[in-house]
């Protein structure tokens, strides 16, 4: 009966089942085997509920529909080009600074390519890049943000890590952890970009006090956004939920009343859109726990970590072997998927290797955000194909070296722990 059950639950997942059913329907199964009472799924699901890192879930995806839905795209990129237009390869410079705090303030890379690409694309074009170049930056570029408080997946990692018992972690911890690390990729996409366009006749626009005050008058809004998040919340005077809250309503008073680019009748269509995401989210999380849970009262994370160790013997090995696994990962499964399905398995086993479970969230979401232009299935792919009207073995060649980039960084990520803890300790003392 068991085995019927067990290969029921892999037809429903080879027939495209809904993932949260798949999820359910193998932890009742396997509770189900362990002779259990069902209701601990339903115990699992109430715990869920009851963590009071969840309340900003919500409020931050809200915030950045509300966000995408305004003219914030538009102000990102003329502010980052009045700072950085002067730079050797400025353009392009602007178009990673500009995909990657935008990705962070909506948690959405897809977006991200659909708002700034017809931005971007057509201005790298005209200031005398190529159009595979300019394809492959708003390809690549969409999932920067990833690592920059408060993007959404960053928050989920965290929820997530707390559900399970890896000692000190704290989500605070993890906002401090992505800074350097993205930053670093910035860094090295941007040094590439000059290295490769050297000697050519990009264009660079003149550095003129005038044209940042117009930008920083027009971002005048927006600009306030880090400060309320980070700077409330290392500051001590909000707790992370409550930075949600204040960033959430601050956002609704900035683009419906001061900037009017959002009518207050989109609101209701703005919070179902936003809702329906987080209520799929949060249905995924609830399962998965449920699952996670009996894996390890059946003490699955321990036997895994005893073979890996029989026959992985050291921390660098692991991890090496784990950048291939999220790799591949990344190209196939949805972020929030993977975040909800994998980590609980991985975690414990990471620990084991004393590898830090902030350090490991930031090697995860590293990965995570270049599956999502890893070929053939990466999901940025299809979107900026879908966008361009190019054909997606194109969008494959124009992303490749880009690719390559952010495979450099995601290795001294990976190896130089520092780059990821620097921050976390010193704000420790």
């Amino acid at each position: 009966m068991i085995l019927a059950g067990a290969l029921l639950v892999l037809l429903m997942a080879a027939l495209g089942a809904p993932l949260f059913v798949v999820v359910l329907a193998a932890a009742m199964l396997g509770w189900f085997a362990s002779d259990q009472n069902l209701a601990i799924i339903a115990v699992d699901l109430f715990r869920v509920a009851d963590t009071p890192m969840l309340v900003a879930l919500p409020l931050f995806t809200y915030a950045g529909y509300v966000l995408a839905e305004s003219k914030t795209s538009q102000r990102l990129v003329a502010l980052a080009l009045s700072l950085f237009g002067w730079m050797p390869a400025g353009l392009a410079i602007v178009g990673f600074t500009a995909c990657a705090f935008f990705t962070a303030l909506t948690g959405a890379s897809g977006v991200t390519i659909v708002a700034l690409g017809a931005l971007l694309v057509p201005a790298l074009i005209q200031g005398g890049y190529s159009e595979r170049f300019s394809l492959g930056l708003v390809t690549t570029s969409g999932s920067l943000g990833l690592l920059i408080v408060p993007s959404v997946p960053l928050i989920l990692y965290g929820i997530v890590a707390q559900q399970m018992d890896v000692g000190d972690f704290a989500l605070t911890d993890l906002f401090l952890a992505g800074l350097l690390p993205a930053l670093l990729m910035i860094v090295l996409l941007s040094a590439w970009t000059v290295w490769t366009h050297r000697g050519g006749q990009i264009p660079k626009t003149v550095f003129t006090g005038h044209a940042v005050w117009d930008s920083l008058k027009a971002a005048r809004w927006e600009l306030p956004l880090p400060l309320i998040v980070l700077g409330g919340i290392y500051s001590g005077y909000f707790a992370i939920s409550e930075a949600a809250a204040i960033t959430a309503v601050y956002v609704t008073i900035a683009q419906v009343w001061l900037y009017r680019e959002v009518a207050i009748t989109d609101l209701p269509r703005l919070i179902r859109e936003a809702m329906t995401m987080v209520g799929g989210i949060i249905l995924i999380l609830g399962v998965a726990l449920a699952f996670t849970t009996y894996l390890v009262d059946a003490e699955v994370p321990q036997a895994v970590f005893e073979f890996t160790r029989k026959h992985v013997h050291s921390p660098t090995a692991f991890l090496m072997l784990l950048n291939i696994m999220l790799l591949v990962l990344g190209a196939m499964l949805d972020i929030y998927a993977a975040l909800v399905i994998v980590v609980p398995l991985i975690l414990p086993i990471a620990v084991g290797y004393g590898i830090d479970p902030v350090h490991l969230g930031i090697i995860f979401l590293a990965n995570m955000q270049i599956g999502y232009f890893t070929p053939p299935i990466g999901m940025n792919l299809f979107i900026a194909s879908y966008r361009f009207k190019k054909p997606i073995t194109e969008l494959y060649v124009a992303s490749w070296p880009f690719m390559v980039v952010l495979l450099v960084a995601l290795m001294l990520i990976t190896y130089i722990p520092g780059i990821s803890l620097w921050l976390v300790h010193w704000s420790r003392g």
